[in-house]
């Protein structure tokens, strides 16, 4: 049989549902040589193990098949139809294969390509050899079979220290926190200025400043600001007092380049520090506190973006709030833009209540930057910042032997048992304080019919019906259209009495009539209280909403760091710069956790006293108004409602609607401030709320992270990946 070269059989366009994150954000695989470094660093293959001493893994010789392109980013290999290849792992999850083309190992489909060792060699009349090739020893088909879809990190199972050689130690999920947030590299191989995390070697503090220009100062600002301390505990220290940020007078705005669009106002208030008058004896009088200072700027939604983009990339190891969603349809509707402005505000406030979130550059500059010049120049220069990746690690600083490895372990384990628990008890909270706030307006709405009742009842004006409670006879009817006069219902002073001069029944008419006005008053209050104060409480829970998913990041940070300390501490001798390293991860991630410590019990001892203050004033503004119509029925005020001193009973403003008014139907007139017929405020949906209707964005978001998962994007979408369980 003669050889022959097999000719190249070109697949066609596999349609491949798996979707690849492209992400401007992505700090994983996307926008890192991080597949590659380790070839750069060692040209030999080492173990990470000391007890064990593995050689080189040797791979079966075969040969491509069919052309494939792969793609670099996922450790895909590109290869022609015919070339040689070393497969180093045949059977890897859905059909792919780890081999090495030209020295570089990567991916290819199983199906891709065949062993030539498996080849038969035959012995031709003439005495010599034949190897019979693949294309006579393997059924051809120019379409190759289905490529299924690739799951990153898993195609190294089972080679646990052959993995760390290949990957120079790095973890197999490059979507995981640990890695994007920079930890990884930081831990492994510290950072180019390489500063020690210990307290031993912090920076020393300049003493003063002399004959230094301005851009100077500005560079010495931002190294300041960059460098974060940790103190015992550990929890963060924090350099700056909290101060308070508010978000108002929204205002629509049109452009040539970009449309409409809306702009707040953003006033940051830094209180005096305390101002204590001294005690001299003389009984001077006390100097008036100094007024806050205020800054205001204007900006909009996209300034926003900006602005959290910017955190995510210079502060990865700490747990920054979501950005509320932007939205496309109904963004200039009133509702929405007040409900928008509460949402940016509470963002803000929330950025600022973290310890060293609060004195961070990019924020200085969003809050305090009014001039549109400065803020275009500036803007470019961070847009053109890199993420911070392990230099954030390596500007904390921290007191040498400020954790223990044990109890590092239990709290991370408590602390996330603890957020799942809180998870579920807020999401039922809320609901019942949505129901709670329902109920409020109904009662409001009997209160209404209330008042209207007795308001019909003493002026005898029949009330609209939708049905009569009992059908009348054919004389009754009747007589009703024949007898149109009100003889008989009220006397000439307006008294519910068929008697004149009646000044009993006038001063008891008057007494009831105020009783029906403080109902209607009641009624008032409670709807108030439902659309604006628990509002407010409801909006207040949800932003303590959703901690798990807003932790699992720090979380896995740890759980990683932690792993990674224990290994250094197990080798012989220890690698004590890798365990050094590792701590300050782990300071950070305890740090994280004292945070929401201090911030939970602040935000749930603010909503409960929030709650009972709003509820302590709406029952004594209605006790009042209860008394004030008790009192008419007693002297001194029931005197006063007699004919001689107050004279006739003057109709009630409500009386007027009374033939609109249908019991039946709970049918209430709309006047004034009664609001009844619309639509109960509810809170904008949180982020990562699961809603019937998502807008288009979270939708597609929602979709990549069920399908990449990962800590980073299961917590960015509250959803796990459905390859969770093999990462």
């Amino acid at each position: 049989m003669d050889n022959h070269k097999t000719p190249a059989a070109t697949p066609p366009p596999v349609n491949n549902t798996f979707l690849r994150p492209q992400s401007e954000f992505d700090a994983g695989l996307n926008t890192s040589t991080a597949w590659t470094e380790h070839l750069e660093r060692t040209s030999t293959y080492q173990s990470v193990s000391d007890d064990e001493k593995e050689e080189p893994p040797k791979g079966r010789p075969a040969r491509a098949l069919y052309d494939f392109e792969g793609r670099a980013d996922f450790r895909e290999l590109t290869m022609k139809a015919g070339d040689d290849i070393e497969v180093l792992k045949e059977h890897l999850p859905d059909g792919w294969s780890l081999v090495s083309i030209g020295g570089e190992a990567g991916l290819i489909p199983t199906s891709y390509y065949t062993f030539t060792t498996d080849f038969t060699t035959l012995h031709r009349k003439d005495g010599s050899n034949s190897t019979i090739g693949a294309n006579d020893s393997t059924p051809r088909s120019t379409t190759p079979p289905p490529l299924a879809d690739q799951r990153t990190g898993e195609w190294t199972y089972g080679l646990p220290n052959f993995r760390q050689s290949l990957l120079g130690g790095k973890s197999f999920n490059r979507f995981s926190s640990f890695v994007t947030s920079g930890a990884e590299e930081w831990v492994l191989h510290g950072t180019a200025n390489d500063v020690s995390p210990t307290s031993s070697h912090q920076p020393r503090q300049p003493s003063g400043i002399e004959e230094e220009d301005e851009e100077t100062i500005q560079s010495e600002a931002s190294k300041e600001a960059d460098r974060h301390f940790v103190d015992a505990g550990p929890s963060w220290k924090a350099k700056l007092p909290v101060f308070q940020v508010l978000v108002h007078s929204p205002s629509k705005r049109s452009s040539t380049l970009t449309g409409s669009y809306t702009v707040y106002n953003v006033t940051s208030v830094f209180l005096p520090p305390s101002h204590e008058q001294p005690d001299d004896g003389e009984g001077d009088e006390a100097e008036p506190p100094p007024s806050p200072k205020r800054i205001s700027v204007h900006r909009r939604f996209s300034h926003f973006v900006f602005l959290h983009t910017s955190l995510s990339q210079r502060l990865p190891g700490i747990a920054l709030p979501p950005l509320p969603e932007k939205q496309y349809a109904g963004r200039f509707n009133e509702d929405f833009v007040e409900a928008r402005r509460g949402d940016l505000e509470r963002y803000l406030n929330r950025i600022i209540r973290h310890p060293i979130a609060r004195y961070a550059e990019v924020l200085t500059f969003f809050l305090s930057c009014d001039s549109d010049i400065e803020w275009r120049k500036k803007l470019s220069h961070y847009l053109s910042l890199p993420p911070a990746g392990p230099q954030f690690y390596a500007q904390v600083f921290h007191p040498a032997f400020n954790l223990d490895a044990d109890d590092a372990t239990d709290a991370v384990e408590r602390f996330r048992r603890h957020l799942k628990a809180v998870d579920k008890g807020v999401q039922g909270l809320r609901g019942m304080f949505s129901n709670l706030r329902t109920a409020r307006m109904g009662l409001a709405k009997y209160q209404r019919l209330l008042s209207y009742s007795l308001l019909s009842l003493i002026t005898s004006t029949p009330l609209a019906s939708s049905e009569p409670l009992n059908a009348l006879t054919e004389d009754e009817e009747d007589e009703e259209e024949r007898d149109t006069s009100r003889v008989g219902l009220l006397n000439a002073e307006g008294a519910w009495c068929w008697r004149e001069n009646c000044d009993d029944c006038l001063r008891m008419t008057k007494a009831m009539q105020k009783t029906a006005e403080a109902l209607q008053g009641i009624a008032d209050l409670q709807e108030d209280n439902a659309r604006r104060v628990q509002l407010s409480t409801h909006e207040m829970l949800k932003d303590v909403a959703h901690p798990s998913a807003l932790y699992t990041p720090v979380i896995d940070t740890h759980k990683s760091a932690l792993l990674r300390y224990k290994e250094a501490m197990r080798q012989r001798p220890s690698n004590d710069d890798v365990s050094a390293r590792c701590e300050t991860v782990l300071n950070t991630t305890m740090s994280e956790f004292a945070t929401y410590h201090t911030q939970k019990q602040e935000d749930f001892e603010k909503l409960t006293l929030d709650y009972l203050n709003g509820e302590i004033e709406l029952y004594t503004t209605i006790l009042e108004k209860l008394q004030a119509a008790k009192a008419s029925f007693y002297s001194p005020d029931w005197d006063e409602l007699s004919v001689n001193r107050s004279g006739p009973r003057q109709p009630s403003r409500l009386e007027r609607d009374l033939p609109s008014v249908d019991p039946r139907l709970g049918k209430v007139p709309i006047t004034g401030a009664t609001r009844t017929g619309e639509m109960l405020p509810e809170p904008a949906p949180h982020v990562w709320d699961s809603a019937p209707m998502r807008p288009v964005s979270v939708a597609i978001q929602e979709g990549v992270g069920m399908i990449f998962g990962g800590s980073s994007v299961s917590s960015l979408y509250g959803r796990s990946s459905v390859f969770g369980k093999f990462w």
